[in-house]
């Protein structure tokens, strides 16, 4: 004889009576129990009914393949702040993430070396100017005498040479004084264009090295999605087209403009990089996350309106009309084009379903 107070056995049958109540509740969805049958007369009354009801018939279309391209957003102007001469620096004036106008000072280099190099330089140059001006009356004194043939074209020439010579000091002491007066200003570190600063790689109290970036900046004002897009759907896009977009931080779609098409092929991915303009958005910042939609091909899909559809937990079914009685039926959709959702099993096309 079962015990039933056998603890598996409760079990097994608990878990009986959990299943049978599941496959009533399924038929009384279908309608198949818990139904009374329409009595004689009220079939009239039923088509009456059903006529009010919103209903739609399942059409055949020929849909696009969209398909989205995953990318980041980056400015399409990048500059590397970087001194031209070696030396320490002395402030920093801005952090990541600051605004920045054209002409904003971003550091400050240490000018002490560059100060007293040029307090040397005024000096050579006032030097040379003096000797300069020295050989040029000697220079007109001979002359004069070379006019009366009281001097010697021998003399004549050297002192004509010294001139020039002392000329030419005066040029590279002048140039010199030049290029260490730019190398001057050039200890003042300044935005070229409206941007935002991106990264900050230097501290105040490090050597300022030639060449080598302090802070790196970005124009906020000329941004672009750039995609690696696989070369069978590439091939589909050209330099002007316009294309929807979407980024993470932004609810609504974009559109975006093709402005460059990498011509060589990744030969690890096989992608082509794709480069979209995207429109001005206060929102936009580089290094946001965003993708680009593309109908890369097309085929024939059932659609019905997406109100149609009546979910219950993983079950997707629809109510359709067949010889004028409602019939629920299990469906299973794909993707959404627009108000309307494809079905990809469960109905027939020109079939008609009741609206949710």
């Amino acid at each position: 004889m079962t015990d039933v107070n056998n603890p598996a056995m409760k079990k097994i049958i608990y878990s009986g009576i959990a299943i049978a109540a599941l496959i009533v509740l399924l038929l009384y969805m279908l309608g198949m129990i818990g139904h009374s049958k329409t009595p004689p007369g009220s079939t009239a009354l039923q088509r009456q009914s059903l006529q009010a009801l919103e209903k739609a018939v399942v059409i055949s279309k020929v849909v696009d393949d969209v398909l989205s391209w995953p990318g980041t957003v980056r400015s399409r102007t990048e500059a590397k702040i970087a001194p031209r001469v070696t030396a320490r620096i002395m402030e920093i004036t801005v952090n990541a993430g600051d605004k920045v106008k054209k002409g904003d000072v971003i550091a400050l280099l240490d000018q002490k070396a560059l100060r007293a190099q040029k307090q040397a330089a005024a000096a050579d140059l006032a030097a040379a100017r003096a000797d300069w001006q020295r050989a040029r009356a000697d220079e007109r004194r001979i002359r004069n005498l070379f006019a009366k043939q009281a001097a010697t074209k021998e003399t004549f020439d050297r002192v004509v040479a010294q001139a020039r010579a002392a000329k030419a000091r005066v040029d590279a002491a002048s140039s010199a004084l030049h290029e260490i007066s730019i190398n001057l200003a050039e200890t003042t570190l300044k935005a070229p264009f409206d941007g935002v600063i991106v990264e900050r790689l230097k501290e105040p109290g490090d050597m300022g090295l030639a060449g080598v970036p302090i802070v790196v900046i970005h124009n906020s004002a000329a941004l672009r999605l750039e995609t690696a897009v696989p070369t069978q759907c590439a091939l589909h896009l050209q330099l002007g087209a316009r294309v929807p977009v979407r980024i993470e931080t932004l609810p609504e779609m974009m559109t975006a403009e093709i402005d460059e098409i990498t011509p060589e092929v990744d030969p690890e991915t096989r992608t082509i990089l794709i480069k979209a303009t995207l429109p001005l958005e206060k929102k936009l910042q580089p290094g946001l996350f965003g993708w680009l939609d593309q109908a890369c091909s097309r085929h024939t899909a059932l659609l019905i309106p997406a109100r149609a559809v009546r979910k219950i937990g993983q079950l997707e079914i629809v109510r359709v009309l067949v010889n004028d009685r409602p019939l629920t039926r299990h469906v299973r959709t794909g993707k959404r084009h627009g108000d309307l959702v494809e079905i990809q099993s469960g109905l027939r096309e020109s079939e008609t379903v009741i609206i949710q």
